[in-house]
Formats: C-alpha cells, structure tokens, sequence
C-alpha cells in the first residue's frame, strides 16, 4: 500500500514568550529576528527545502504580525519598486510565495497536545510534521527531510533526538529506545519504548531527549482526545504519544546537523552569532569585530 505523502507542517505559535519579556510584551517570540530573519521563518523554510508546500500556523492573541509577515504587502512592494530594489523586492515576494499558510487560533495556552489537535481539521487524515520555531536547526539535509525519510520507509510516527547532558534532561521530554540496525543509519535510529515528559535526572530512561521536530500519523489526534491533562492543566504531546505507543510503533532519529534553543536568551544570541559568522555578506566583518572584542576582555 502506498502511504499517504506528508504534505503539512504545523506550527504552534501560540505560546506567550514570557523567557523573552519585555520584548515579548506586544511581539511575539516567532517574530524575533536572528540576524535578519524571524525564528519562525527559519522552520518554514525548512518545511520547504523538505518538499512540504502547506503550513498551518497555531496562533493567538497578540500574533497578528506573523499572519502579515507571511502575507502580501502591497504597499512595500510598491515603494521598493519605485525605488528600483530590484533585490529587496525580489526577497519580499519570496516570503509571501513561499508556501501557502493557514491559520488556527489556540484561544487558551493548554499544552503542546492541545496545540496540535487545533489543527486536527485542517491537517484531515493524512501524516503531517510538527516544527517548534523555538528550535533552529542548521543540517545539509533539513531535519524535517531526514525524519520524512525514515517515516516513507517505516510507515509510523518519527521524532527528532539530540543526546542532552544529564543536567539539562530535566528540561525536555524523553525516551526510553532500542537501537534499530539500520545500515543508512548506523547508531542513529531508534524504535521507541516508552516517553518521560521532563524527568528528574536521576529517573530519566536515558539522555536521548525529544527536539521539537515530529513527524506524525493522524492517529495522534485520538491519543490528545483520549488523554487527561496532566499537570499545570497543559495537554501534553509527550503523553499523547506514549499512549499512541500501545498501538502504533513510534521511531526516533538523531538527526544530523547543529540545533540552536532560540527559546532561550544564551541559545538565541548563540544562534544569531553562528548565522551572522557564516553570512557571505557578514562573516568577515563580523568575525574580525568580535577578534576586537575578544582582543579587549
């Protein structure tokens, strides 16, 4: 049987960014820019270097600037024209055609299940990936392709893994796996036994943790239904996957290539210091500024 193409990637943005106040207050996270480009722009394009063509964004109060950022903007477009910035302009129009996007409100901040299952009718019985813009993911193969890769081959769910220090699994939702002997994929691919949302150190099944790249079945969507909420109130996708697990076989990959948690104040400004060193038109310049700096400390 011919599986179902994964032809969406859904993006919960719904979050109020509280880690970033006050630049938070009236912008959103997704919108901050590393470099000269919105976090949120980053897993899009992802998605599209991965062959996904269709975004549904989980929105709320207060993003109204990522739904224009996405969108046309005439009368931009109109001044960069008469100005003759044939490049400026070029790079505009490109956000806007870059994929076709859609949007759903999350009217209340119930958990990463919640915010997935908000798109339940848009993403309809087919396969779809799930990328948090928090994580950016810098790989000569999108991590949104590798794990499409694994999932056409096997048929089922597949997340994205990062080995974390012990001191940081706290942090992140975790697996408890068994090496699968995949030749394309030595010592990197894993069929998953059993999830821990945000364990203590000291109970924690292993340090491979959960990086907020998913590929998943639409059977997830009956597992956020079946579930109760855990703590806080927060539906949690961690728990809608291990109950998926009783029926479903679910695969994790450590992906290759660097990832960046833009979430964080030390992550982001690590984020945007790599992707400005590796600018064609930056690099040099700033590499030889922050040699002055380095130079007086």
């Amino acid at each position: 049987m011919t599986l179902p193409k994964v032809r969406k990637a859904v993006f919960p943005a719904a979050g109020l960014g509280t880690r970033f106040l006050p630049a938070t207050k009236a912008q959103p996270k997704e919108m901050l820019p590393v470099v000269d480009k919105p976090l949120i722009q980053y897993g899009v394009e992802e998605a599209r270097h991965s062959g996904i063509h269709n975004i549904i964004i989980v929105t709320g109060r207060g993003k109204a600037s990522i739904e224009d950022h996405f969108d046309v903007s005439f009368e931009l477009e109109h001044l960069l024209e008469s100005k003759n910035r044939a490049d400026m302009l070029s790079m505009v129009r490109a956000i806007s055609d870059i994929v076709d996007v859609s949007y759903v409100r999350q009217k209340e901040a119930l958990g990463l299940g919640h915010a997935v299952h908000r798109a339940k009718e848009l993403v309809g019985h087919e396969p779809f990936a799930v990328v948090l813009s928090d994580d950016i993911i810098a790989s000569q193969t999108p991590c949104i392709r590798q794990l499409l890769d694994v999932h056409e081959f096997y048929g089922a769910s597949v997340l994205a893994l990062m080995e974390v220090p012990k001191d940081q699994i706290s942090a992140y939702g975790v697996v408890d796996a068994e090496l699968v002997a995949d030749n394309g994929r030595e010592n990197r691919l894993f069929r998953i036994r059993n999830l821990v949302e945000k364990p203590k150190a000291a109970d924690a099944p292993s340090n491979l943790a959960i990086i907020g790249r998913y590929v998943l079945t639409p059977e997830i969507f009956a597992a956020v239904e079946a579930i109760q909420p855990g703590s806080g109130g927060e539906i949690q996708l961690t728990d809608a996957l291990k109950y998926m697990l009783r029926n479903r076989p679910i695969y994790g990959l450590k992906f290759e290539g660097k990832r960046f948690d833009a979430g964080d104040k030390l992550g982001f400004l690590k984020a945007t210091v790599e992707f400005a060193l590796n600018r064609h038109d930056l690099g040099k310049d700033f590499r030889e500024y922050l040699r002055t700096i380095c130079a007086q400390s």
